[in-house]
């Protein structure tokens, strides 16, 4: 009995006793202060901006011309037909290039970026030398 009266008195002297958490060590007590908000000395609230990374814009491809070049062997229509079904031209668009390269001895079938302008270069030669025509298509930078 005598120890329950001690310790009932150093409570009372001493610190107080420690808070157990549920897994056996001490309570933390954690106080909270508004992250987005500190004070200043004249009693404004000053409001702190997160910063953010800069983004980066995407760099617009280097585009390419695909030039049709005048023979004398490819027909008109051959020329139409291929400015119709590879590089997507309306049938007037596609008449109005034709003779463009027909009178000036070049013409622009298209612009795009490098790979695109390259594939439609190689697919119009590859139909050109299925039909057994010399038609020569080139790539040049914009």
């Amino acid at each position: 009995m005598p120890q329950r009266a001690e310790h009932g008195n150093r409570a009372a002297a001493g610190p107080p006793p420690r808070a157990v958490g549920p897994r056996g060590g001490e309570a933390v007590r954690l106080e909270c202060e508004a992250m987005a908000e500190r004070s200043r000395p004249g009693g404004d609230t000053d409001v702190v901006v997160p910063r953010t990374k800069a983004e980066k814009e995407t760099k617009r491809p280097s585009l390419y011309r695909v030039l049709l070049h005048n023979d004398d062997y490819t027909t008109q229509e051959f020329v139409d037909w291929v400015l119709v079904t590879v590089f997507h031209h309306d049938p007037e668009s596609a008449h109005r290039i034709m003779l463009n390269v027909h009178m000036h001895g070049v013409g622009v079938a298209g612009i795009y970026p490098f790979e695109i302008a390259e594939t439609k270069a190689e697919k119009t030669m590859e139909l050109a030398r299925e039909a057994e025509y010399p038609l020569l298509v080139t790539v040049e930078p914009e």
